[in-house]
């Protein structure tokens, strides 16, 4: 103000100094410096102090803005009244402008008096996020109404100008429409933008989906709300249902987000994120595990010893194990679930259930735990096979040792009973697979103590095995070491063996030579009678000594007479033995 002042004083006194003349000094020196005081205190003066008065004028008439920045204005003189109940003045009215000013140099007269020019920053949104609006200015919003409208993108930038929010009827409040990212020149006397991690775009991930409850409704369209069933159970009564909406109505949508960005007002959508992909849910730990170790000494006596291991429950399990009672037993039943939500039925189950933590602790586990309870409490179906086909089912009450020996039978029992269950709250089962059970040490240590005698009876039998085996492979090595011996032997027993056959020959030569004597003797015994022929053979003897031994024969001569015998052989002795015995009487 206080520029406008100095300026039409000084405007005014140029004025009063420019229509003020004095009358010239005429001569001499002294004249002519009259003559210029005059002047310069004359028209000169005046013209001076009118220009100085104008500049101190136009400096309060313009204006520069950054390009970065907004210029927001405040009339103060010179204009109606605002009206009650409002904030944003229009043309002709005190108050904050609907006007701003954009970047560059504005010049009006006494721009900086009139008004109050406050230069702000434009607004930014950043990437991922989008600018929230709420309105400080316009029309009341209809009751029940409790956002704005969206205002469609292709009228957004004539309604984000304040003067024609106004005079068009925009609602006071805030609004349905969002600022994308991006750079805006807004009237922030209307329009108060909020950034911030509240106002985060929303984000589909890849493998779900995104379930939208809307609190708002696009004009013109047939909103009428349909109980809908999952898809897998639509004639099931027990299936969870829920009541939805075409996409733009307010309720829960027919229709998820399927992945990407989406920048959705969180005043007037909510949305649900639906995990799509296949799910893993582990039920592991949680119980405290005995264990019986058995040891052999050198001796192979069996000892046992027990000790107890704690099962946590890991970070990543959904719960701990579910306990079953098989033949009294309170068993820990480990077990895997694989599971999935199919995106038609995403919608039903969040509206119903939840996230898929809700589906987790609300549906699935309590259907496992009451389901693997059941099956592993009562009876089993154990297959019955031909060859490779399977041509029955025996049923019988299941055994503790079931759950190892029989596993894949528990596991598809429970399967399908779970299958039916889960379709009914939208989750599909891909498989169940159980994992170790917590059984009582006592149930094992026969069967492994047998596993161990068995074992160790194994174990003798290769044993004596291996010292056969070793005693064979010595006497195969000292016969190789004793090689040149047993040839000899060999051929020596060869030799015996031949020399036997030898002697077995002559000896049925002999044989065959003494049975011819003695059939020769035996006829010549009818011929001459037995004692002459024994006499003959004790001749032969005799005869036969001699001949070895000559030197008996001096002796023989002292005990025969001196009679000359001619011949030879029988003929000599029989005509010795002639004489000795003296002639013969003839008959």
């Amino acid at each position: 103000m206080l520029p406008v002042i100095i300026g039409l004083v000084l405007i005014l006194a140029g004025v009063q100094a420019f229509m003020r003349r004095r009358p010239p000094v005429q001569g001499g020196p002294q004249g002519r410096m009259g003559n210029m005081a005059a002047l310069f205190s004359g028209p000169l003066a005046g013209a001076l102090m009118v220009v100085a008065g104008l500049g101190f004028l136009s400096s309060t008439s313009f204006m520069l803005i950054d390009a970065d920045k907004v210029g927001q204005l405040k009339r103060i003189y010179l204009a109606d009244d605002l009206p009650a109940g409002r904030i944003i003045a229009l043309p002709g009215q005190k108050g904050p402008q609907s006007e701003i000013l954009g970047p560059g140099f504005h010049f009006r007269p006494l721009l900086n008096v009139l008004y109050e020019v406050e230069p702000i920053d434009v607004v930014q949104v950043p990437e991922g996020y989008y600018g929230q609006i709420t309105a400080l200015d316009g029309s009341p919003m209809p009751e029940g109404m409790f956002i704005a409208p969206v205002i469609p993108d292709n009228k957004l930038a004539i309604m984000l100008d304040a003067q024609t929010f106004i005079e068009q009827g925009g609602f006071r409040g805030p609004q349905e429409t969002v600022l994308k990212p991006g750079s805006y020149r807004l009237n922030r006397y209307l329009y108060d933008v909020r950034v911030d991690k509240e106002t985060a775009a929303t984000i589909i991930p890849t493998g779900q989906v995104g379930v939208v409850k809307s609190n708002v409704q696009q004009p013109g369209l047939n909103c009428k709300e349909e109980m809908v069933r999952v898809s897998a159970a639509q004639h099931d009564a027990d299936a969870l249902s829920v009541p939805l909406v075409p996409k733009g109505c307010i309720g829960l949508w027919k229709e998820p987000l399927l992945p990407g960005a989406y920048y959705l007002n969180r005043h007037a959508y909510e949305v649900t994120l639906v995990d799509t992909r296949v799910q893993t849910w582990e039920y592991k730990g949680g119980y405290r595990r005995r264990i019986i170790d058995l040891s052999i000494d050198q001796q192979g006596n069996l000892k046992q010893s027990e000790r107890s291991v704690d099962s946590p429950i890991p970070q990543a399990a959904v719960d701990s194990a579910v306990f079953v009672k098989v033949e009294g037993w309170d068993i820990p039943q480990e077990l895997r679930v694989v599971a999935q939500i199919a995106p038609e039925n995403a919608p039903i189950v969040a509206g119903s259930v939840g996230g898929i933590q809700e589906i987790e602790h609300r549906i699935l586990t309590p259907l496992i735990r009451s389901i693997v309870r059941n099956v592993a409490g009562s009876s089993i179906r154990i297959p019955r096979m031909e060859g490779d086909k399977i041509v029955g089912y025996d049923v019988r009450p299941t055994r503790v040792l079931d759950l190892i020996e029989n596993r894949e039978a528990i596991e598809d029992t429970i399967e399908d009973q779970i299958k039916s269950e889960a379709r009914k709250a939208g989750v599909e089962i891909k498989e169940i697979r159980l994992g170790e059970p917590g059984i009582p040490p006592e149930v094992l240590i026969a069967r492994l103590r047998q596993q161990l005698a068995d074992q160790l009876a194994q174990a003798y039998k290769r044993e004596t095995e291996a010292q056969t085996q070793r005693i064979e492979t010595e006497q195969a090595r000292a016969t190789a070491n004793e090689q040149p011996r047993l040839v000899a032997a060999q051929i020596a027993v060869k030799v015996a063996e031949q020399r036997e056959g030898e002697r077995a020959a002559l000896g049925r030569a002999e044989r065959k030579y003494l049975e011819e004597i003695a059939q020769g003797q035996s006829a010549q015994a009818n011929v001459l009678g037995q004692d002459r022929v024994a006499m003959l053979q004790a001749l032969d003897k005799v005869l036969s000594t001699l001949e070895r031994e000559p030197n008996l024969v001096t002796i023989v001569g002292k005990l025969v007479p001196n009679t000359v015998v001619n011949g030879s052989g029988l003929e000599g002795a029989a005509a010795i033995l002639g004489n000795a015995l003296g002639p013969k009487t003839q008959p």
